[in-house]
Formats: C-alpha cells, structure tokens, sequence
C-alpha cells in the first residue's frame, strides 16, 4: 500500500497525543498504522492547563506576594491513580522547582506557588501513573472485601524493589523484605498501608511513563502597585494657587494635601516644553492669546522635548526634589507620557523621516474628524527610520526611570503598533523590572486586551460610561470574574480631563460619591482626577463631554477648602481601601441580587473569609431608593439562618441581620452608599458572644 500522510503532535522528539496543543507535524508513514514509540505507552494526558492566555502567546499577570494557583486537567484511562507536580521557574534561572499538585475534584489537578521576584516567571506540568498508589488503593479495597492479599504483598514488593533500585533507602529496602518474608501478615499489611512507606515511595517516583505538558507558560510578576493602588492626578501648572503658572515646587507643596487623601500615586500630565506653533487657546479654541499656556500634549519647543522640563514649571533638579518628596510621604510620582510631538519640538527638525508627511509637503497633524489638533504631530512607525526611533522612543522611559520614576501613565497606545508596545515594555522592564504602565486606550475592547497582553499593566476602561446595574454588573464580572482577569487589570476612573460624563452633570453631590465609591471597591485600581473631582466641579463645555474652562488648555485656580469638597469622603473610602485586603484584588467579586434596579449590591473577600466587604450603592442621586437584598451567603462566609453583624465603614452605623434577606434604604443627599464590613457571630471559649 502506497505511503499516506498523516498529522500528529510532537513533544521533544516523542509523539503525542492531540490533546496537546503543540505545533502541527507532517509525517509520511507507510501502510495503515503510524509508527508506534515509547511515548504512545505513556498513559496520562494533561487536557488543560491554567492560566493560560491565548494558548500560551501571552503571560498570565500576577503580582510579587501573590500565590499563582496553577490549575490542570489531568485524566488516564481506567481507575489508575494520577501524581502530578506543577515545575516553574524565573526566566534567569534554567532549574526547575516541584511543586506536588493535589486533586481538587473532577479531574482537576491544583498546586500554589510563591512568586518573589519581580519579571516573567515559567511554569508547565507533568503527570504520569502512580503504580504504587494504583497498588496501595487496589490492597486497602481487598482488605475491605475480606480478599486473601498475599500476592498483592508480593506485587507490592516488586514495586517497592524497583524504587530502591531508583532511590536507595533503607526504608525501601527493609518494607521490601517484610512483605516477601513469612512474617505475621498484620505485621506485612501493616508496613504496606503505613504512612513511612508511602512517603518513602513518593521520594522514589517512577517517572518512566512521564508526560509533560506541551508547552512552557509564563506569568509576569509586577510588584503589588501594579495591582492595588489608588491615584490622583492634577497639573502641576495648577498648583499655586492665586491664577499663576504653578511650578514643581507648588506642586512638592500639594504632596501633603494628596498623602491625606490617601492616594498612593500622583499623576502629572506632561512636564514638557509646549510648542508655539498652532497653540491652543482656552477650550481648545483654534487662537491663543500669547499668554495661553497651550496643552501640555502638545510636546516640545525651543528648550527641548520629551526629555526637558518646561520652564514655567522649573527644572530637573526641582523633578528630583519632588520625587524625592513624594517618596518620603510614600508617594510615587507618576509621569503621562505622550509619543508625539509639536512642530516645535527638536526631533522634527533634527528627524523628518520620523513623521509623516502629505503630497503637499506637510506634515501630517494628528486629528480625529470632526476635531483636528494642528498642535500635534504623530510619529511614523512606519518611516524608512523606524529603528532610530523605536530605540528614542524607549529612551523617554528609560530617562524618566533614571530619574526615579516607576509609573507611567501612556497617552493614547492604541495609535501606536502593538508590536512596538511589547518590544519597548519588555526592554524598560528588562532594565527596571519595577516600572508599570498604564493604558489610557478607550477603544474597542479587543484591542485594550491586546494592549494589557504585551505588557500594560494597568488598562482604563469603561466605567465612565456604566450607569445602570445590569451594564455594571456585566461589565465587572467580564473583568474579574471571567479569563479576562488573567491578563487585564481595569482602573476605574469617574472622569479625566478628557471626559466628562452627563450623569454628573446633573447628577450633583450624591452622584460624585456614588461614582468615587463604584470606582474604589468595584476596581482595586482606580484614581480621580483633582481638585475638579473632589470640588464637584460639574459646569461642561458646550457640545462636548468635558468640563468648562478646561484645564488641558488653562491655568485653574482650586479653592482646596470649598465647603461641599469630598476631600474627608475620599480620605475614609482611601482608608477603607488600605484596611481592607478584601478590596484588594477583583477575583472575588460577587453580585447580589436586589429587587430595585437602581440599587446595586456586590460583596468581595479574602481566600479565607476573615475579610468581607459588601457594598450597596443607589444608582439614583436624586430619590431615595429602599430594597430587599438577597445574599449569596456562601459569598460571605456564612451559612443558613446565621446570624451577623454589618459595620458600615462609612458611616460607622452598625446593623444585626439573618439570613439572606435583607433590607436597605439610600438617601442620596445622606447616604448615598453604605461599604459594610460583615462581621459574623461566634461563641469565644469563655462563653462570651461577639463579633468576628
């Protein structure tokens, strides 16, 4: 019979089966059977491994401290027992470490590892048949049964005699001549069904039959900012007080103000020189006056670019100084990066090829019809030059980070090659493994998960624009409870100086609070924009979702005490946020039903349950909205008609409720949240009821 061709899957030489997602291998094979090798005896099969994105192409994303649970399916044919052990590694070291994986039920295989070093971190899977617990299980039924198990002592031995061979211990050794010998057969069972010899045998596996999963997986590991954090940005120039150009010094002085919120990053909009040509005017009038400061985004002028401070604001030693500054009052200064350029910036002279230019000779200036901003040049990824300015373009980073900077805030990357992003993300990394990033890329879901893929670490998303509790429900059990947490890290933010949404255009102080608590304990990464957020500033420019009197294009002056600020309602959910590990993390998130659709109902927790938070939030700033919860008990660690406390964090009211029914009501003007810690009700050894 001629020859035919079939597909089959390859693992370091050895066939395999196609349960394992390897790279497809044409083989020309005669007559009818493939050719047959030892790996066809190899009897386990690994279907599935966790996480894993996108079949491996990306990392998984974890953070130092936090235990990466490795998950596989793992099946055999028959009744024969399975071992498995989870292997991982950092990426600078070739040996692997074993971690023994238990069965968590349903032919899933689990073990945790502890992630300590910051970068990409490897890890896969092998299996194989345990012969010995495939034994030992088949005699402890025998023996159950009342069955005569000599020769299964003898089986027994032979297992035990070739794991010596492997592994010499004299425990092996000596369980070997007890079941052989002529001894009392309690005795014999005894050393066969003990506790020594199957920790004995364990040190000895037989690994003959080992199958490894098809391929390496990584999880990047970030430090714990990347994770949880709280940020606040304003501008710099902003920062006096009495309607002058503000300085880096004005701004050192703010940092106390900041640290009493609670904030654990400050961002800063580009420190940059602003070019002249084509400025922009207040709300982005297409003329300036010569005092109009134009936008910080339109990068570069005559003292320098990307890597230059505008000289209003001060220089780089003042930078230093206020970086310095944060760090004391643990603070991180985070700086918004911006890859483009005005026309004044120094690279368009020095390197026309890095822009693109029109059939007239011009350059091309960024716009988005019907807006057009003549003030910014983008950069061509494309041009003939392109390696030049990948390389300059990673070089800002690498600056900023010399200079003590670890959070980067990136306009707009969605308008920039992906590939770039995950070449120039991992060579910042590779240099300052500390450095995190996030993506301010309000765009089509695909691509802002394409984005977190390569390498950002933080991502903005749609929680601006999410009003009602069926679109928050959907949208945050998308991000925390569905494959999407593996790589996405959502920062929810009630509003930028880009945009500004309806409902709190009229929605007035209730919605402001409503908002800032959604954004803090929906997300374990969020941050406002300030002073405009905590002064309510609410007034928006005419045919746009921005605020009036916008200060991308001018100077503001903040009146910090104005009487209706929510400065004390940030600085207590910030508490809140910082006391609470429950809040720490989204992975737990969980809804609960209510019977009004304008109350919302959701409730987080620790692996363990010592911490638990449930929140409930009126949806509607301006009626008071009574509801009926019911309680995923199970959720909150409780069970059946048990009785517990709730201790509103915000108000520091204190409620007895049973079971899960339960009932709130939510004046806006009063309470238009309650953040609840559950605290269940135990009996002490000394017979003193309380709160846990």
């Amino acid at each position: 019979m001629a020859p035919r061709e079939v597909v089959v899957r390859q693992i370091g030489g050895a066939l395999e089966g196609p349960a394992q997602s390897l790279p497809w291998k044409t083989m020309t094979v005669a007559d009818d059977a493939v050719h047959l090798s030892e790996a066809h005896r190899r009897r386990a099969v690994i279907l599935a491994v966790r996480p894993e994105v996108d079949g491996g192409h990306y990392p998984a994303k974890r953070v130092v401290g936090e235990p990466l649970v490795i998950e596989a399916d793992i099946v055999g044919d028959g009744h024969d027992a399975l071992r498995a052990v989870a292997l991982d590694r950092p990426a600078s070291r070739a040996a692997w470490r074993e971690t023994e994986m238990a069965l968590a039920g349903n032919d899933t295989w689990r073990a945790a590892i502890e992630l300590t070093a910051l970068g990409r971190h490897a890890f896969t899977v092998v299996a194989w048949i345990d012969a010995f617990a495939t034994w030992r299980r088949g005699l402890e039924r025998k023996l159950a049964a009342g069955v005569d198990v000599t020769v299964e002592l003898l089986e027994g031995a032979a297992l035990i005699e070739a794991a010596h061979a492997r592994r010499a211990d004299p425990a092996l050794r000596q369980a070997a001549q007890v079941l052989r010998g002529a001894g009392p057969l309690a005795e014999r069972i005894a050393i066969a069904t003990g506790a020594v010899l199957a920790e004995a045998m364990a040190r000895a596996p037989d690994r003959s039959g080992a199958v490894q999963y098809g391929r390496e997986l990584v999880v990047t590991v970030e430090r714990p900012l990347a994770a949880f954090s709280a940020w606040y940005e304003l501008f710099p120039r902003s920062t006096r007080g009495d309607g002058a150009h503000g300085t880096l010094r004005d701004t050192e002085a703010r940092l106390d103000y900041i640290a009493e919120l609670g904030f654990d990053v400050v961002y800063l909009p580009p420190i940059h020189p602003i070019g002249r040509a084509f400025r922009k005017g207040p709300d982005n009038a297409d003329a300036a006056e010569p005092d109009d400061p134009g936008s910080p985004w339109a990068i570069g002028g005559p003292e320098g670019g990307h890597t230059s401070v505008h000289p209003a604001l001060g220089t780089l030693a003042d930078f230093d100084r206020l970086v310095a500054a944060a760090h004391r009052r643990g603070l991180e200064i985070e700086l918004d990066i911006a890859l483009q350029a005005s026309p004044d910036h120094p690279w368009v002279a020095q390197h026309p090829a890095w822009f693109k230019r029109r059939p007239d000779g011009t350059i091309q200036y960024a716009e988005n019809p019907p807006k057009k901003y003549q003030d910014v040049y983008p950069f061509d990824f494309d041009s003939t030059d392109w390696r030049a300015l990948w390389h300059a373009l990673r070089d800002v980073f690498v600056f900023w980070c010399e200079r003590g900077v670890r959070a980067f805030r990136v306009d707009n990357p969605h308008t920039k090659p992906i590939r770039f992003w995950r070449w120039c993300l991992a060579e910042v990394q590779a240099r300052y493994p500390d450095a995190i990033f996030l993506a301010e890329a309000f765009t089509r879901p695909r691509l802002m998960y394409a984005l977190a893929k390569v390498g950002f670490s933080q991502s903005y998303t749609y929680f601006t624009w999410r009003t009602t509790r069926a679109e928050l429900e959907a949208y945050a059990t998308e991000l925390a409870c569905t494959e999407v947490a593996e790589f996405f890290r959502p920062s929810f933010w009630p509003t930028t100086p880009d945009i500004f949404p309806e409902h709190l255009v009229h929605g007035g102080r209730a919605a402001f609070v409503a908002r800032l608590v959604l954004a803090g304990t929906l997300a374990a990464n969020y941050g406002i924009y300030g002073p405009s957020y905590e002064l309510c500033e609410h007034e928006p420019r005419p045919g746009a979702e921005e605020l009036a009197r916008n200060e991308k294009y001018q100077v503001r002056t903040w009146d910090l005490d104005r009487p209706q600020s929510l400065r004390h309602v940030i600085a207590r959910l910030n508490r809140i946020r910082r006391a609470h590990p429950a809040l720490h993390g989204n992975r737990t998130l969980r809804f609960h039903p209510t019977d009004s659709e304008f109350v919302i109902c959701y409730s987080k927790h620790t692996p363990d349950h010592r911490d638990v938070v449930l929140v409930v939030v009126n949806l509607d700033p301006h009626h008071v909205h009574r509801a009926y919860l019911t309680l995923d008990l199970a959720a909150l660690g409780l069970s059946g008609d048990e009785g517990f406390q709730v201790h509103d964090l915000l108000s520091d009211a204190h409620y007895t409720w049973r079971g899960a029914r339960s009932f709130v009501e939510l004046v806006p003007d009063h309470s238009p949240a309650h953040i609840f810690e559950v605290r269940r009700f135990v009996r002490s050894e000394n017979q003193f009821e309380h709160f846990l």
